[in-house]
């Protein structure tokens, strides 16, 4: 298990004023250059290499710039993003995966309805930015769509190269993220642990893992309840991670650590897990935090 972080350095993928125009980026291809199938072409050349998932890149992934992306449906709809479904491929191949395309809204609809906390020290060098971002201007909301996008995607790097179970980050493009999709080969995803009944008490002690990992790199997942955790052969992956907290930075971090732990434990313990209880897990995440 990693050791504890010593110290907590600015993401590589925080989000300044030269970002702007990196936001505006669309994955979309013109029509007079489209590919000879699919939806589009593969969008991996629109990623800077800092903006793509961990090296090596998994053998399953398709890098070929001959690829094209064919939208295949929606796998959840949000208030601040949907999850589509992809099909990666090299026509007349069989050089194909599938990827979950997370694409946060645009400024022309309802943003982050509950985003305030977790923008504290998120605030950029830029004096108009944060200026819009209060306002919640469209073009405030543009940064802000672009903030958790970039935050998502770097919690998912980090979280992956400390070897937490999370889908891997393939690439960021402006505020869609293409991510592994985490199901069966042919399309269907996997459930939320909301839906399962079976092998709880080792999933449970999965999930105290990984929340002691977090914890001791100083994080909350901010938001985590029996719907952003997935069961897949067996194991446990976490998803939706924009809202990922630094429980030593925030103000808040102790709440965010310990409504994570009273959300799960208290799910967990309703099903019949005898392990599960909101104080003894809030006490141990404080203490491997730091912070008892």
């Amino acid at each position: 298990m990693p050791k504890h972080s010593q110290h907590h350095r600015r993401g590589k993928y925080a989000l300044d004023a030269d970002d702007i125009e990196w936001l505006e980026r669309t994955p979309e291809t013109s029509a007079d250059d489209g590919p000879p199938e699919g939806d589009r072409w593969s969008t991996w050349d629109q990623s800077t290499p800092t903006e793509r998932g961990p090296q090596p890149y998994p053998s399953w992934l398709v890098t070929e710039l001959a690829a094209v992306d064919t939208e295949l449906g929606i796998l959840k709809t949000g208030k601040e993003a949907d999850v589509h479904l992809i099909s990666r491929g090299v026509p007349g191949t069989d050089r194909v995966c599938l990827l979950a395309a997370k694409r946060y809204r645009s400024s022309e609809h309802r943003l982050f309805h509950r985003d305030a906390g977790y923008l504290e020290g998120r605030r950029t060098r830029e004096s108009r930015m944060n200026r819009a971002m209060a306002n919640r201007t469209a073009f405030g909301k543009q940064v802000i769509a672009g903030q958790w996008a970039v935050a998502e995607f770097g919690a998912l790097c980090r979280l992956r190269e400390l070897g937490l179970p999370v889908p891997y980050p393939v690439q960021i493009v402006g505020t869609e993220i293409l991510q592994e999709f985490v199901g069966t080969p042919d399309g269907f995803a996997a459930p939320r642990l909301a839906n399962v009944s079976e092998g709880l008490d080792e999933l449970w002690k999965q999930l105290v893992e990984a929340m002691v990992t977090l914890a001791r790199e100083g994080l909350a997942h901010g938001d985590l309840s029996a719907y952003n955790l997935l069961v897949h052969e067996g194991g446990l992956v976490i998803i939706d991670l924009p809202q990922i907290v630094d429980v030593i930075a925030h103000p808040a971090g102790r709440s965010f650590l310990d409504r994570d732990a009273r959300n799960v434990a208290t799910w967990f313990a309703a099903k019949g897990v005898a392990a599960a209880d909101p104080d003894s897990l809030s006490a141990l995440l404080h203490k491997e935090a730091g912070m008892s």
